[in-house]
């Protein structure tokens, strides 16, 4: 047999069979020790009734008139006569039985004492110098009989006891496993960045050393992660100094020098450069994203923090392109403003350096928090849709970027509980592109109308 995969199975299954087997056992053995007993007592029956009918079948033989006439007893009432006798004199004739006694049914006289033929029990006895001679009967499927209903009343409660304590053992075992359900369930509702310590408390001492395993693990990954992450935005940081010395040194000499060749080389140093500050920027967020704290103890309105998003970029060189929708109402989350700002900011950039050129950006932030920022622009193949959320990716090869951009902001949506869902094309549109997300807001309302 297949042992279950299951422990709570498995307890319940191998301690089902062992009480199964051993409460078998003890009416078993309680059975054959009650058989003994009722034989001991249906012999002391059987003896006990020849001893006192020989005294009246003597007094009642000698007194007879008519000597060696067989006295047949008719019954009182009607009954069953597991007991039947005979009374014989030395010649083995008959001169006394019961009604219901079958002559055939008794052997001849071979002294007193117990007898057993195959069909029946026999005591003898013997008076007056055994010329008087009784032996009593008992039928064998009699005391077969009462050893079924002795088993049968053994072996029923059996039926209804053993199920009912199969099921108290499976609930036994289902209550004694509740602290280990209770901590894969902690496990299982943590999110995929989650690896602080799991309680632990409530777990039996068997399973304690693996869950206190497990913690010590969750504490080497988590310092290892945080580790990672200090590296990285350490390095972008200190980064930051020595590439805006480089790129106002490259500035400089190229204010001062007037060959054209070498001017072209100082301007390709220099964008070189602000590609690398602005890849330094995206590993800081990244870092923040995936480690920093997203989520404030009190409730600030984004609305504020999309428009000086939007503002700043449109000054940077995108005026009039971006078409920003929002509500007439407060949008109030718990959401770090910073971290908002981020995946606005990520978004945005990233719709203007791969949407249409001069084509608008429209920027919708609803009541229920759920923003939107759509580009117009060629259709991107589901694959692609599939993989831009990951790092150092682009749509294409040719793309200026980082290819971090998209990845910051699934980042954090994803530690916000919320997915980051790409279309193209556009929804209502045969083209473009969409990036949407729903933000955790503190009471959900009425969607603003989405549009230029």
């Amino acid at each position: 047999m297949r042992w279950p995969a299951s422990l709570q199975a498995r307890l319940g299954l191998s301690v089902g069979l062992v009480l199964t087997v051993l409460w078998l056992l003890a009416a078993t053995v309680t059975a054959v020790i009650v058989r003994g007993e009722m034989d001991e007592v249906f012999d002391s029956a059987l003896r006990e009734t020849a001893e006192r009918i020989l005294p009246l079948a003597v007094t009642d033989i000698v007194g007879r008139e008519d000597q060696g006439v067989t006295q047949r007893l008719a019954p009182i009432r009607e009954h069953d006569e597991f007991f039947t006798y005979l009374v014989r004199d030395a010649e083995g004739r008959i001169l006394l039985q019961s009604h219901a006694a079958d002559p055939a049914v008794f052997p001849p006289w071979d002294g007193p004492g117990f007898r057993q033929t195959a069909t029946h029990r026999l005591y003898s006895d013997a008076a007056l110098q055994e010329t008087i001679r009784i032996t009593v009967a008992e039928p064998l499927v009699h005391r077969a009989s009462v050893a079924r209903e002795i088993q049968m009343g053994l072996g029923l409660p059996l039926l209804i006891v053993l199920p009912v304590a199969l099921i108290a053992i499976i609930l036994a075992v289902r209550f004694s496993l509740d602290p280990l359900r209770r901590f894969r369930a902690r496990l299982e509702a943590r999110g995929v960045r989650d690896l602080s310590e799991v309680p632990a408390d409530d777990l039996p001492t068997e399973i304690g050393p693996l869950a206190e395993t497990l913690n010590s693990l969750l504490d080497r990954l988590r310092k290892a992660f945080e580790a990672e992450r200090s590296f990285a935005a350490n390095a972008a940081h200190e980064l930051r100094t020595p590439l805006a010395g480089a790129i106002a040194q490259a500035q400089r000499l190229r204010s001062e020098i007037s060959d054209p060749a070498t001017d072209a080389r100082a301007a390709e140093i220099e964008a070189t450069l602000k590609r690398l500050t602005r890849l330094s920027e995206r590993l800081m967020q990244l870092a923040r994203a995936e480690g920093g704290r997203l989520r404030m103890d009190h409730s600030a309105d984004l609305r504020a923090v999309a428009r000086i998003v939007v503002d700043d970029i449109g000054r940077g060189g995108a005026p009039g392109r971006i078409r920003l929708t929002l509500p007439q109402t407060p949008v109030l989350s718990d959401i770090d403003p910073d971290a908002f700002g981020i995946v606005c900011r990520n978004l945005l950039e990233n719709a203007l350096r791969h949407g249409a050129d001069n084509a608008p950006i429209d920027v919708t932030l609803t009541a229920d928090g759920q923003l939107f920022v759509a580009n117009d622009g060629p259709v991107l193949p589901g694959d692609t849709l599939d993989r831009l959320t990951a790092r150092f990716e682009r749509a294409s090869a040719s793309t200026d970027g980082s290819g971090l951009g998209l990845a910051i902001v699934a980042a954090i949506a994803d530690r916000i509980g919320s997915p980051l869902i790409l279309e193209s094309p556009r929804p209502g549109a045969s083209s473009g592109f969409e990036a949407s997300l729903r933000l955790p807001t503190d009471a959900p309302g009425s969607g603003a109308v989405r549009g230029a």
